[in-house]
């Protein structure tokens, strides 16, 4: 196992104050929503609205500053390489699919990142991000999921996490660094903690690699594109075999009830794939008297957030003074 409890520990005491001990609490009409006590930790309160600052805060920390850094990414991991290189001093270009999510498109450029457009997908901008920094030497190539640092950075939520109560740990999957950056940590310091990985009806690639034993193709298809993802890395799919217990699937119709349900009870809209764990409890047979998940990003497509504003239905009218 390449994910190190020693650097996860580092990470947890040497992160950015920022992105550390981010909310942890029952919420009681959530809970009675879902039929049992559920622990959410808020991974939105920091300034790009994502637990991904905490892995790409703990990856660029290794590198010098002025070294150049290339990524792809649909949105919140390069916010996250962004922030966290114009902090460090580093020269950041994130390549990005054609369709990106224009709020995302205007924080990554906020943050300072020059973005180029690559393609229809995440896979397509991958290519093209891997092949510009192999032909400039001394350029870093930053993959979300494939160095096992920014999977570290992630497992501090474990870190945090792990003192609460619990017996299940319920949470989305994409390019694997999250759950699998938890799960080391449990594995060690909570074993009796069930694993639970959710992915997106319309993108499997990750559940059907696991099962392959090797990364598999799948196109992805959902509104959930922090989760949207074609083909897993090799290094994600081994930690993801070694690491989560079980796997279950959420259609995008319960994950725009569950984004409505959580900003109903939290005042919170996540994204879709920040409410991943909570589709899933309300829809899966999930084990567990006490689960647990983190509602992991805050940046909705203005489509999506006209979606579950329907699913709400009209404001109830105002008072008169």
């Amino acid at each position: 196992m390449d994910l190190d409890l020693d650097r996860i520990a580092r990470a947890a005491r040497d992160l950015d104050p920022v992105f550390r001990n981010s909310p942890q609490f029952v919420e009681e009409q959530l809970s009675a929503a879902l039929g049992r006590p559920v622990l959410i930790k808020l991974e939105t309160a920091n300034p790009i609205r994502s637990f991904k600052g905490r892995g790409a805060d703990t990856m660029l920390a290794t590198l010098r500053p002025g070294t150049p850094v290339v990524c792809a990414s649909s949105g919140n991991f390069g916010q996250a390489v962004a922030y966290a290189g114009r902090k460090r001093g580093l020269p950041v270009e994130v390549f990005v699919p054609y369709d990106l999510n224009p709020d995302k498109r205007r924080r990554m450029e906020k943050f300072g990142a020059r973005l180029t457009p690559a393609g229809a997908g995440s896979a397509e901008a991958r290519l093209a991000a891997a092949d510009h920094a192999a032909e400039r030497p001394g350029t870093v190539f930053i993959e979300d999921g494939r160095q096992p640092e920014i999977a570290e950075g992630a497992g501090t939520i474990g870190v945090e996490l792990a003192a609460a109560e619990f017996d299940t740990i319920v949470l989305p999957v994409g390019d694997g660094a999250l759950i699998t950056g938890v799960a080391r940590w449990f594995k060690e310091h909570r074993p009796g903690v069930r694993v639970v990985g959710v992915c997106a009806t319309g993108s499997p690639a990750m559940i059907r690699s696991v099962e392959a034993g090797a990364p598999v193709t799948v196109p992805a298809e959902t509104i959930a594109d922090g989760i949207a993802v074609s083909r897993p890395i090799e290094e994600a799919v081994t930690r993801v075999r070694a690491l989560v217990d079980e796997f279950v699937l959420v259609d995008d119709a319960a994950l725009l009830d569950a984004m409505a349900l959580i900003l109903r009870c939290v005042g919170v809209l996540p994204e879709p794939a920040g409410a991943a764990g909570i589709a899933a409890l309300a829809t899966a047979a999930i084990a567990g008297d006490r689960p647990a998940t983190v509602i992991t990003g805050a940046n909705p497509s203005p489509e999506v957030a006209a979606a579950v504003a329907a699913r709400l239905g009209p404001s109830p009218p105002q008072a008169d003074s």
